[in-house]
């Protein structure tokens, strides 16, 4: 099952709706509403990923629509500062990821108002993001662990327990509530404020902006089916809301937690409100239009189809490296067997696994390893390539690849063997390297210089951008200067949790 280069996503169409449905609810709420925005703000390479043709922006292109309505505060948990937590698609710790997306949202024109720093009970690290922060300007919170949480709903909803925490200055009716990754302490952000708007007389409103799982859609649909894969370390489960089901009776689709934890945040929003509360189940509280998006079902079943593959592969590759536990591979095994899928649905996996053998036939591997890499480009066209001495396996198979999209025969040479032997000089002779062969990142300086002289390596090096979003597989684990050149490339790479080198210790 595939859906490479075919669109099942209208973004224009989802971006009415849910600035509609958002609008909507603010208006139930005398104009403050805070909004909990789960998954990724920005760069959500998932959703792009299993909705063919979703933005991975488009939130910042509905979030620009109401810029001027919203506040935006983001959250980050203590414990990720202090244990370096790495978001994947970029390769940078949770902290990083905040200053990034600072930037990111003041390009888009939208000012942040004030980070959170959720759960701290004085971590080093913790403190020294605050000063730093400060020291640029931005406004700083503490919140500290809540108090009688989760069991004593009178002592959390009081001046010791949501009290202690300072109130959270904000001046627009939409109050963005957002974070790197789950964890990050945004409900427990909202409550907080929550419970001092209604101190002060202003009876606010809460509710969550998410993408997945997509509530309107069958539990089993494979785009919700995806979500678990992707939130395996987290044991999510997508289930029928049973809240919803008994009050409305109609079957919705939820995730475990959020069910689980409803009744306590219902009793929690009660008495904070002094009354009823404002929703009935977990699934009211949501604000997610992306169904009305979908425009051909197939295609995203088949993406979704080939993400659990993905991640199944991910998750694989981060216990081979000790950056998760065994739990979650098995999970993610569970769900593969769910959709009945095989590593080897996944169209690059077997072309690059066979240019590995070639180089092992071939004797042309290096250092007793022997290394396959295949690329889909957008016309289905596969290429591969092997390691050698002079190139890692990735780095050659992105050389055959701009080679066939540039219409160059395949025996030409782009990269002269004076840029090559500087290089390995550099690496190997002066900087004292161990592995001298090109990664994927010193392929592409190595290129851009060829191509100042080479009318053939210029035109390759156009060809670049047309390997984003296409599909690649690694028989080996990437070193760092690959996942470099690969995160650059925006290809959704994959590979085989196995190491590039018989060595403990890579350094390049």
């Amino acid at each position: 099952m595939e859906a490479l280069n075919r669109i099942g996503f209208d973004n224009e169409k989802y971006l009415q709706e849910q600035t509609d449905a958002i609008l909507k609810r603010v208006s139930r709420f005398n104009d403050k509403l805070y909004l909990e925005c789960g998954g990724k703000i920005l760069y959500d390479y998932h959703a792009a990923r299993v909705l063919p043709g979703f933005d991975p922006n488009v939130k910042m292109r509905l979030l620009q629509k109401l810029k001027d309505k919203i506040d935006v505060i983001m959250c980050i948990y203590a414990g990720d500062i202090e244990r370096n937590k790495i978001r994947a698609d970029f390769g940078i710790t949770y902290d990083v990821d905040v200053l990034k997306s600072i930037d990111d949202l003041k390009w888009y024109g939208i000012n942040v108002a004030a980070i959170v720093i959720t759960r701290y009970q004085d971590q080093p690290a913790a403190a020294a993001f605050k000063n730093k922060l400060e020291l640029k300007g931005i406004k700083v919170y503490l919140h500290y662990p809540t108090k009688g949480y989760p069991t004593d709903v009178d002592l959390i909803v009081s001046d010791e327990g949501y009290g202690k925490n300072e109130y959270i200055k904000t001046t627009r009716p939409i109050v963005v509530v957002t974070g790197p990754g789950p964890g990050s302490g945004k409900l427990a952000t909202c409550l907080c404020n929550l419970y001092h708007e209604y101190k002060k007389g202003i009876k606010a409103g809460y509710a969550k902006f998410e993408t997945f799982p997509i509530w309107d859609l069958p539990l089993n649909h494979m785009v919700n089916i995806a979500y678990e894969a992707a939130t395996a370390d987290l044991r999510d489960v997508n289930m029928i809301d049973i809240h919803h089901l008994k009050v409305y009776g109609k079957e919705v689709v939820n995730y475990n937690r959020d069910i689980e934890a409803f009744n306590l945040l219902k009793s929690i929003l009660e008495k904070i409100t002094g009354g009823e509360s404002m929703y009935q189940s977990p699934t009211d509280m949501g604000v997610n239009r992306a169904s009305s998006g979908i425009v051909n079902d197939q295609i995203v079943q088949e993406a979704s189809y080939q993400e659990i593959i993905r991640r199944f592969l991910r998750s694989a590759v981060e216990y081979a490296m000790g950056l998760t536990e065994k739990d979650t591979l098995d999970r993610s095994l569970e769900i593969m067997n769910k959709v009945g899928a095989k590593v080897e649905d996944r169209k690059v996996v077997q072309p690059a696994r066979n240019a590995a053998k070639e180089a092992e036939e071939s004797g042309k591997g290096y250092g007793g390893i022997y290394c396959g890499a295949a690329i889909e480009l957008h016309d289905g066209t596969i290429i591969t390539g092997k390691n050698s001495p002079l190139l890692h396996a990735s780095s050659s198979m992105i050389l055959n690849a701009t080679k066939y999209l540039a219409g160059l025969p395949d025996n030409m040479i782009l990269l002269p063997e004076s840029i090559i032997d500087s290089v390995t000089h550099l690496k190997k002779d002066l900087l004292n390297g161990k592995k001298v062969s090109l990664d994927v990142e010193e392929t592409l300086i190595a290129l851009a210089i060829s191509a100042i002289s080479n009318p053939a390596a210029q035109m390759a090096l156009e060809c670049l951008k047309d390997l984003r979003g296409c599909e690649m597989h690694s028989t080996h684990i990437p070193t760092a200067g690959d996942e470099a050149g690969f995160r650059k490339l925006k290809v959704n790479l994959t590979c085989d949790p196995k190491f590039s080198s018989k060595r403990l210790f890579v350094s390049e």
